[in-house]
């Protein structure tokens, strides 16, 4: 049995959601190249260019802890609703909706607009450029069905505790020999779950890590950086944790690599706990960590919206072949200020269709889903 969840708001947790929600929102603000093709735009990014800079993506790929930071809320805010003498079928349901009606209305608005530009405009890109745009919502799709399965793995966690960590982390590699050795491409699809299960299975966890031993954190960084190391140079996994064109992808559908991932990640948060909860209690970062947390649901909805607008409004000034297809030097000069624009169409879109999503400071907690 897990012990009981703490009373109070963790502002860590906190943190570690508004510093993944920024990662995911700078990096597709910042590194996206768009790449217009005879049908339409695609995207690709900097990694593929760069010699060594898929390094970076041990910790830039922040999805793994995403889902770590999800399991740990979603547990705390059933041990609270059950307290107040909700069932777990009602809570799991509130979740969903809560997550879902937003994300549909977004997908349900972009679609409808691919189709009115491709059949009433003739705008033959209008469904790449569609593509595009929602493509970020795949995590929330993930995220939903796990939402959705909460019973099963609770009842696993109270049932077998850490093994199930061990059962789901052998259930990936045995997809992935499947995959690679005999060629059953479709099975990586069930690691969808496993994978993305036992990131969230490990935020279970969190609690219990946060009262052990200081050298706990850097078991669990160590193991997992290891680990990450022993499978990308053996060779059969690329390096990079995003999706890079020409290689194979350890993000769709996941692999082993993002077990080890969400160890070394979950270890690296452990490490900076003490260090970054001082800086939590000065005034200025309380701030900010509860306005980030406040508007993280339409800011992630909507990063994506707002940036292909801004995308559309210097297409339409300089033309569709304004994009590098491959890193520059002035590309990279430009990096620091490439997040200006997509920024500023991006709060407007908020403010007009994302009000309802923006939680109340109270509600803004460690309670909160994704």
């Amino acid at each position: 049995m897990t012990s009981d969840p703490p009373q109070e708001r963790d502002t860590y947790i906190d943190f570690l959601r508004a510093f993944s929600l920024l990662v995911v929102v700078a990096w597709h603000w910042v590194f996206t190249i768009v790449i217009w093709k005879d049908d339409g735009p695609h995207a690709t990014n900097p990694i593929g260019f760069t010699t060594g800079l898929w390094a970076a993506t041990w910790l830039l790929q922040v999805m793994p802890l995403f889902f770590y930071v999800g399991g740990y809320s979603h547990l705390v805010a059933w041990e609270r609703a059950r307290s107040r003498g909700e069932r777990l079928g009602s809570f799991v349901w509130k979740r969903i909706t809560r997550l879902a009606v937003p994300a549909l209305i977004l997908l349900a608005v972009w679609v409808t607009l691919g189709v009115i530009l491709g059949n009433v405009f003739n705008a033959e890109w209008a469904g790449r450029a569609v593509l595009l745009v929602v493509s970020p919502l795949w995590f929330m799709a993930v995220y939903l069905v796990l939402v959705a399965l909460l019973p099963i793995f609770l009842w696993l966690h109270r049932r077998w505790d850490t093994i199930v960590l061990v059962w789901l982390g052998a259930a990936a590699g045995a997809v992935d020999i499947l995959r690679f050795r005999y060629g059953y491409e479709w099975l990586g699809l069930v690691n969808m779950i496993t994978v993305w299960g036992l990131c969230h299975q490990l935020g279970f966890f969190y609690d219990r890590l946060v009262h052990a031993a200081r050298r706990t954190d850097w078991t669990l960084l160590w193991a997992g950086l290891a680990g990450l190391a022993g499978l990308v140079f053996s060779g059969l996994y690329p390096g990079s944790m995003v999706g890079v064109p020409g290689e194979r992808s350890n993000m769709a559908p996941p692999t082993l690599c993002i077990v080890a991932l969400v160890l070394f990640q979950a270890g690296v948060a452990e490490a900076m706990r003490p260090a970054m909860q001082r800086r939590l209690e000065r005034p200025r970062w309380q701030r900010a960590n509860e306005t980030i947390n406040r508007f993280s649901m339409p800011l992630f909805l909507f990063h994506t919206t707002g940036m292909a607008l801004e995308r559309a409004a210097r297409y339409a000034l300089a033309g569709e072949e304004n994009e590098a297809r491959e890193p520059t030097l002035g590309w990279w000069l430009y990096r620091p200020l490439a997040f200006v624009g997509p920024l500023l169409f991006t709060l407007p879109v908020i403010f007009l269709f994302g009000r309802r999503w923006v939680r109340s400071g109270r509600r803004a907690s460690a309670t909160s889903a994704a």
